[in-house]
């Protein structure tokens, strides 16, 4: 059965005309799903008993299944783990500045990248998400939370890039002013730095936010950190956000897990603004959110210094607040926990 999520308006037309069902009813049952938050044919009243029953029969609205729900005491933050038709579990969260909503949501459940500080990472990859359970998250959190979602970034489970086609079409769900009806700036994927896909982006969804997890400026302390930086270097991936920058002008966010004794010194301050001197980005510095003994975050003064020597050196940076840290908040925390 098909699952209605997976459709945009148009193709949805085209499904409705091949099963002789009327063209403004797409836009009837859009407004239901997208505007009202209903997910149960049944309960659309201004459709037909008739079209009701022909609906059910022929499509379904699979929003994932919600698992656990956790609610931070110190700054609202709500995680929520989701179960999928499968069985297989996601994270999904929704994140509060001021009235600015966002949701941080999962491109596949799992992730194959292996980055040494990610939870995500050490219960390995299963698969990739399908549109429908890309858009399904903001569509269960919107509906659970009775919040409505602003702003969009991949930065769940997964790494977007390799789930691109996938991710590409959900972005333009969200963007669609017939479905969520959100800037398509207000949207941004994070990659670990899968080189080639940098430049689809820039060649195919050039207005969405790109951002990059760097977390290192050498090659040695990357490769030690990120798997993925020994296929594409930390010269490479420069390079693409060099060339990426060129077609689209656009700013480019790196994000950087500051990591006690190993990231976080003056000289790698110094050779991190180097690196990135020419390029026009900012920085979000991250104090390490530790999945197990191996990791430790630097004291709170050690970060200040970081911080204010990189905007020292002329490059924008500032410190991410930190939200969630009391309800499993980083990626994977709340899923591997389960998997146990």
């Amino acid at each position: 059965m098909n699952n209605i999520l997976d459709y945009n308006f148009e193709s949805l037309v085209k499904s409705f005309e091949e099963k002789k069902l009327k063209k403004f009813r797409v836009s009837q049952v859009f407004d239901w799903i997208y505007s009202k938050n209903e997910y149960d044919f049944e309960n659309m009243t201004n459709l037909s008993k008739e079209l009701r029953s022909k609906l059910v029969a022929e499509y379904k609205i699979d929003i994932p299944e919600l698992v656990e729900r956790k609610l931070s005491k110190r700054d609202g933050t709500q995680k929520f783990l989701f179960s999928l038709d499968d069985a297989n579990t996601i994270e999904s969260v929704l994140l509060f500045h001021g009235k600015r909503v966002t949701a941080c949501i999962s491109s596949q459940v799992g992730c194959a990248m292996g980055c040494k500080f990610c939870a995500t990472g050490k219960s390995g990859f299963v698969r990739n998400l399908t549109v429908g359970e890309i858009i399904g998250q903001i569509l269960a959190m919107q509906k659970i939370s009775e919040e409505r979602v602003g702003n969009i970034v991949f930065m769940g489970m997964g790494e977007p890039l390799l789930n691109f086609e996938n991710v590409k079409q959900s972005i333009s769900h969200f963007n669609s002013d017939k479905m969520f009806n959100i800037g398509i700036r207000r949207i941004s994927v994070s990659t670990c730095g899968i080189v080639p896909m940098i430049e689809r982006m820039a060649a195919e969804i050039p207005e969405v936010t790109l951002s990059i997890s760097l977390h290192a400026y050498d090659n040695y302390t990357r490769d030690a950190l990120m798997p993925v930086n020994k296929k594409y270097s930390v010269e490479e991936l420069i390079q693409s956000v060099k060339n990426y920058q060129e077609i689209t002008g656009n700013r480019v966010t790196f994000e950087y897990i500051l990591i006690d004794g190993i990231n976080d010194s003056k000289n790698d301050a110094k050779a991190l603004a180097k690196l990135l001197k020419g390029i026009k980005s900012n920085v979000n510095v991250i104090p390490v959110n530790p999945v197990d003994e191996e990791f430790k975050r630097p004291d709170k003064d050690k970060t200040k210094q970081f911080v204010e020597l990189m905007n020292g050196l002329g490059i924008e940076t500032v410190e991410r607040i930190e939200k969630g840290s009391d309800i499993d908040g980083a990626c994977g925390q709340l899923r591997i926990r389960k998997l146990k």
